[in-house]
């Protein structure tokens, strides 16, 4: 099969995963501090954490290619994620006998990478702490993960850490564009926004809502991408805020569930965007105070696995309470 064909096939994030330092879109300051630590040859043990789709594994599997030639990666780099066994059997094995070797005709260091650092057990990690300080002359480790307080204190000690916080819309805008152009997809303005928007800062979420929405539908655009990743449209939580406050319980809670069933939409989806409308909204604060305490309830209630139809009784009666606060207020 030839490399075209290969590429053609692969997912978008797998396709323009960057392979230099350079083409990192963010956080240029940990960027610089790394590519100064491999201009001099003092590349510590390096611990990155932070939300998903942030660019940790793209960031050392950058530092990886530019240490080694593609020859030399497999004999130099050991890649173990979260679907290999990482008990403490795999750090007395095959992680101890990788960094205890040297390798023939090349000299410096070898670089262990353990992404989902956080999924390892207790026991794995602490066996990790002596292998890391005993053959510190031979290899490098580099632990990846999303929860800095699920790694041991000793191996955090052990490692110079960097938070990947997520992105900003000025830094995903313009890798979005370079994929689009390079994609041909139709993309509108609104669409553009709605991927940013529904991303939350996670690059890899974006290029995967692209890819998906550009395949179902012709054109990228706001409505098509919230079809297409199941999220409500906004036009529609404005729909359900207004029947909420304007309308009678019963019509309003009708309504609400004939919308929710016609869209496929799940209640949870509603009130994460309900919530964000409650902080827009001039409401007299007790009134705020009354609708974010009862939507925590839902939301909790929701958690537990309860019924749908009833917590969504809860939602509309909680904002009907807190019309009628407003009503004897004014």
């Amino acid at each position: 099969m030839s490399k075209e064909t290969t590429s053609a096939n692969l997912p978008w994030v797998e396709k323009y995963r960057p392979n230099k330092l350079e083409e990192l879109i963010a956080h240029t300051d940990i960027i610089n501090t790394i590519n100064k630590f491999m201009k001099e040859d003092r590349l510590p043990h390096l611990l990155f954490y932070g939300p998903p789709g942030t660019g940790k594994t793209s960031t050392i599997l950058a530092c990886a290619k530019q240490l080694y030639s593609p020859k030399e990666f497999t004999s130099m780099v050991l890649e173990l994620n979260a679907s290999d066994d990482r008990g403490i059997g795999i750090v007395r094995g095959p992680i101890l006998s990788f960094s205890s070797t040297r390798t023939i005709f090349r000299s410096g260091f070898k670089l262990v990478i353990l992404d989902e650092a956080d999924a390892m057990t207790n026991d794995a990690q602490n066996a990790l702490r002596r292998v890391i300080e005993k053959y510190t002359e031979n290899v490098r480790f580099c632990m990846i993960c999303n929860y800095l307080s699920k790694i041991i204190p000793a191996l955090q000690s052990r490692c110079t850490r960097f938070r990947f916080g997520p992105l900003d819309q000025e830094q995903m805008i313009p890798r979005l564009r370079h994929v689009i152009n390079e994609e041909r997809v139709e993309v509108t303005e609104d669409g553009m926004t709605a991927l940013i928007t529904l991303a939350t800062g996670d690059m890899r979420k974006s290029l995967n809502m692209l890819q998906s929405t550009s395949m179902a539908y012709d054109v990228v655009n706001e409505e098509n991408v919230y079809m297409c990743t199941g999220h409500p449209l906004t036009t529609d939580i404005e729909q359900m805020l207004n029947w909420m406050l304007n309308t009678d319980f019963m019509s309003a809670y009708n309504n609400i569930l004939n919308l929710k069933t016609l869209k496929g939409l799940a209640l949870q989806d509603i009130l994460t965007e309900v919530h964000t409308y409650v902080h827009k909204v001039e409401f007299p604060a007790n009134v705020r105070v009354h609708l974010l305490e009862k939507m925590a309830d839902v939301e909790y209630r929701l958690a537990s696995g309860t019924n749908e139809k009833i917590q969504l009784g809860s939602l509309v009666a909680a904002f009907q309470i807190a019309r009628d606060l407003i009503m004897q207020q004014a």
